[in-house]
């Protein structure tokens, strides 16, 4: 779990130099967005959390719609961002936009899910869709605002 707190300094950092607010996905950019899915919870309802101050943390100010989504079965769709190599994965972020983009504005821990899997998901550069248990996440030691557990993949 080191690897995921230091992948969310790092996003921290370059969506505050990112003008463009987080998880933006460029109009300019050569690879084509997620396209709209009515079956998926949408990443513009997961990034509209606000946040609030609480002693020296930034902690998630959740509204009723994301926090409707909590402990209930959810599909999500995203680009997989290993934090482990190999070709399966079996705990990875799920983010709005590639990490192979370097037209898209990263975003910060709103713009991302953490999964946990069943089974391996093979990894892959295309966007993939995954359905599991959903949490909101409060005040998580590693500043995850979203995980998805016992996620399987959706074709």
């Amino acid at each position: 779990m080191k690897t995921v707190a230091a992948l969310l300094v790092a996003f921290a950092a370059l969506t505050a130099v990112a003008q463009s607010g987080p998880g933006v996905h460029s109009p300019n950019s050569p690879i084509a967005p997620l396209p709209q899915r009515s079956d998926v919870v949408s990443w513009s309802l997961l990034t509209g959390v606000k946040t609030r101050a609480e002693g020296n943390k930034l902690l998630p100010a959740f509204e009723k719609v994301q926090l409707a989504l909590n402990q209930k079965t959810q599909r999500i769709q995203g680009f997989m961002m290993p934090l482990e190599p190999g070709e399966k994965q079996t705990h990875f972020l799920l983010t709005s936009v590639p990490m192979s983009c370097s037209f898209c504005t990263p975003g910060g821990p709103e713009s991302m899910v953490e999964v946990k899997t069943k089974t391996p998901v093979k990894y892959t550069l295309d966007p993939v869709t995954v359905e599991g248990k959903f949490a909101v996440l409060n005040d998580d030691p590693y500043g995850l605002y979203y995980r998805i557990t016992d996620a399987v993949g959706v074709k």
